[in-house]
């Protein structure tokens, strides 16, 4: 499945209406640890149909930014039905971006 782009717009409809576990990746282009995550995130959403993945360039949306408190990049957060789940801050592995999916 491909990565969402998510605003201000889509976001209530793409994140808090999903019928799907939705992994959120906070990010800016210039920050090096974001660009490490992001091919990672990228695999999890072409490996993972059963996850909606979403990208939240923070330059661009920080109304959005501000909502999720995000004070640190790459911030990741997995919302499960409306609500946030998990999340976690910094560049992670594969594998520990999906352990924390996979908890509830």
């Amino acid at each position: 499945m491909a990565i969402i782009k998510i605003d201000k717009n889509n976001f209530e409809n793409e994140a808090l209406k999903s019928d799907k576990t939705m992994l959120l990746d906070f990010y800016a282009d210039w920050c090096g640890p974001c660009r490490m995550v992001g091919p990672i995130v990228e695999e999890i959403a072409e490996e993972h149909p059963e996850y909606k993945v979403g990208k939240v360039n923070v330059d661009e949306q920080p109304e959005l930014a501000s909502a999720f408190s995000v004070m640190s990049i790459p911030a990741l957060f997995v919302i499960k039905d409306g609500k946030i789940v998990n999340q976690a801050l910094g560049a992670m592995t594969k594998e520990k971006i999906l352990a924390m999916m996979r908890q509830e």
